[in-house]
């Protein structure tokens, strides 16, 4: 048994075709995709899937790949028998195992390697699979609910996601729409959101938005969405206080504007302090520095500085920071045994 579903707030065109959609598709047990920018609702389109299904009172387990090293989703997604690897005591059930009978909702697949997308093909086609460091093979009744923001299409042509699990996972897709396609909805769920900080908050009611407020939140194109959306009204109900008045100032962006024009101002300077020194010759470089410079170790450090950078601008994808480094795969596992073992 799981937790009750979450609420599907909003009335728009573009909303409703998608829960039609996944209402339609939740008694087909076969696996459906869904796919969206981040912060549109997919896991709430993927619980629906769940929750109107003949599977609704068993398992619903969800994970998210971007969140999880390769050699953990392994047994993360399988499960490990003791002695797999260092520190593996016991025995550790993994998702599939604890959704037999329900469903396993998938977030961010375009994360997932090639290799591990191979054993996902084999649960899928033939609901077996082994623990990690086991011989038994298990099998198990799930329905598989995936989701992502990457373009599959295009991963598939390109080699980088498998054609034939793509075929497999898009029995059907499911668009999740943004929130600046569903504008109409952009009042209902400011409301929701503000209601439930007061609530939270111990005060007796939210006393509404001023005119002012509802048209920079109908303006703002919400390039986060719901996500975005709800951090800004519960800061800017915060920050108002419990009072009679109607909220006035929607607190979009909480950094203040003295910290962006200092940083900026500091930008500036450092870059003005560099270039002289850039434009010197290379052996002026050498003959101003009084320092000794270790020439191995900066080079250790300006590689780890450049695979770090890399994996923060794809969520950890160690795949697409291969890409963005202009690396292969095995090279940039070399690099994360080598900086992070």
């Amino acid at each position: 048994m799981t937790s009750s579903p979450q609420r599907a707030i909003g009335s728009s065109a573009a909303l409703a075709q998608a829960l039609e959609q996944a209402s339609a598709l939740a008694s087909i047990n076969r696996p459906v995709l869904v796919l969206g920018e981040r912060g549109t609702g997919k896991e709430l389109i993927a619980e629906r899937l769940h929750y109107l299904s003949p599977r609704w009172d068993q398992a619903f387990v969800s994970l998210n790949c971007a969140t999880i090293s390769e050699d953990l989703m392994e047994s993360e997604l399988f499960g490990h028998e003791p002695g797999a690897f260092t520190g593996a005591q016991k025995i550790h059930h993994g998702r599939f195992e604890r959704a037999d009978g329900g469903s396993l909702f998938l977030d961010e697949l375009g994360a997932m390697s090639t290799r591990l997308q191979e054993k996902l093909l084999r649960v899928i086609e033939y609901g077996e699979f082994e623990r990690l460091g086991g011989h038994k093979t298990l099998k198990v009744d799930v329905r598989l609910i995936a989701a992502t923001n990457a373009d599959l299409k295009t991963m598939a042509a390109k080699g980088e996601f498998r054609a034939d699990l793509l075929d497999r996972l898009a029995f059907d897709v499911i668009p999740t729409p943004p929130l600046r396609e569903r504008k109409e909805d952009i009042l209902e769920l400011a409301d929701y959101f503000a209601m439930r900080m007061s609530i939270e908050l111990g005060w007796e009611s939210f006393t509404g938005f001023s005119d002012k407020a509802m048209t920079e939140l109908k303006q703002h194109d919400w390039p986060g969405n719901i996500r975005e959306l709800k951090n800004c009204i519960e800061r800017s109900v915060f920050r108002q206080g419990e009072n009679d008045e109607a909220l006035e100032n929607i607190i979009i962006d909480p950094f203040p504007q003295h910290l962006a024009d200092t940083s900026a101002k500091q930008e500036s300077i450092k870059e003005a302090d560099e270039k002289p020194e850039q434009d010197l010759p290379q052996t002026a470089l050498v003959k101003t520095s009084s320092k000794q410079i270790d020439l191995k170790q900066s080079l250790n450090e300006l590689e780890k500085s450049l695979l770090i950078q890399a994996l923060e601008q794809n969520q950890q994808s160690q795949k697409q920071a291969a890409k963005a480094l202009n690396l292969s795969y095995d090279q940039i596992r070399g690099l994360m045994k080598k900086h992070f073992k």
